[in-house]
């Protein structure tokens, strides 16, 4: 989407707290969280990779939640945004006079981490003459501060990010392959926003929510058309870009509607019908489109609320929560003719 000897399972509470802050439930992203769930409880390094803007950050956090080192920190570094020459001090820290400008000793980013996890966004960004050092650390889990011969032994899970792609640059010698494989232990692709578009409507709904509360707006209808747009738009922005949109959109929007942020002639060409968006209709409010997402996952699934194939799962609720939902809304499964039952409805579900 933060240690015992023995690895423990770290059991569904945990697992749903590290996945409350993800969104969304395409069979992309569920396969991705499948995956995440399988590493977490383990020391592995984890590898994750995809386009800028697709929530690597999010993904390492619920990595680190899900964990038994979630008591501990999460220390965070974007390789990216610090310069080269002071790479290694943030990472492995300096002592005083260790260079011109090191007035006091300085505790690295490995040193913090220390019995938690360290997060490397931007991992292909470690300049060649870094890289060595860094597989020294994965590799015996022990460094020196820059300006001192004593070394320090670390305990510490490493969760890198990069949306580079590091087999070309293995090939081209910008990055080490030993290092490459040292990181590439457990490798996380993270779908981009236009291999999950069923994804999208609940995700602006989400985002329209949030900003509106922070504006002290009140939306109150989000017209087809809109939703059209940000349906069919590429997102090469991805989830940021369409957050980013979203909040465009509710500092424009009057009268409680949420205007579409889009260029027109974009939006034209891009939408080739709007019929092709089956779930939003006219006039639709956030709690319209709430409803018409809950009543199409329970078609899909049959009307079975509960269990992993079940329409709670689906929307990442719990059960308890998602049969509130449903009679807050109004929502109750088709009642069946005399002789003939739901299909997929189980016995307890039918007691809702």
């Amino acid at each position: 989407m933060e240690d015992d000897a023995t690895v423990m399972n770290p059991g569904p509470d945990r697992a749903e707290r590290a996945f409350e802050r993800i969104i969304g439930n395409s069979v992309a992203l569920e396969s991705v969280l499948e995956q995440v769930e399988q590493v977490a409880p383990t020391d592995s390094t984890v590898l994750i990779e995809g386009e800028t803007g697709t929530g690597k950050e999010l993904i390492a956090h619920a990595i680190h939640n899900a964990s038994q080192r979630c008591g501990r920190a999460l220390i965070k570094l974007n390789c990216a945004a610090i310069p080269l020459d002071l790479l290694e001090s943030e990472l492995l820290g300096h002592e005083r006079g260790a260079f011109t400008g090191a007035i006091a000793q300085k505790i690295g980013r490995f040193e913090m981490a220390d019995k938690g996890t360290l997060f490397l966004d931007e991992v292909g960004d470690i300049p060649p003459a870094l890289q060595p050092k860094l597989l020294r650390v994965l590799q015996e889990q022990e460094f020196e501060r820059l300006g001192s011969g004593r070394t320090h032994k670390v305990d510490v899970r490493l969760v890198a990010a990069t949306n580079r792609n590091l087999v070309r640059m293995v090939a081209r010698g910008q990055f080490r392959s030993d290092l490459y494989y040292r990181l590439n232990v457990f490798p996380v692709l993270l779908p981009a926003l236009r291999e999950r578009r069923e994804d999208i409507p609940v995700l602006v709904t989400h985002f329209v929510k949030m900003f509106s509360r922070r504006m002290e707006k009140q939306i109150d209808n989000i017209p087809p058309e809109t939703m059209a747009a940000f349906q069919w738009y590429s997102w090469p922005g991805n989830i940021r870009e369409l957050q980013n949109l979203v909040e465009r959109a509710v500092i424009l929007s009057r009268d409680g509607v949420l205007p579409n942020p889009l260029h027109k002639k974009q939006t034209e060409l891009m939408i080739p019908s709007l019929h092709r968006t089956q779930t939003f209709h006219s006039s639709m409010t956030l709690e319209d489109s709430d409803r018409a997402l809950m009543l199409e996952t329970l078609e899909q699934a049959g009307w079975i609320v509960g269990g992993p194939r079940g329409a709670a799962a689906k929307l990442g609720l719990k059960r308890t929560t998602l049969l509130a939902k449903m009679r807050r809304l109004g929502i109750s499964r088709p009642t069946p003719q005399e002789g003939t039952s739901v299909p997929g409805v189980s016995r307890e579900d039918a007691q809702m």
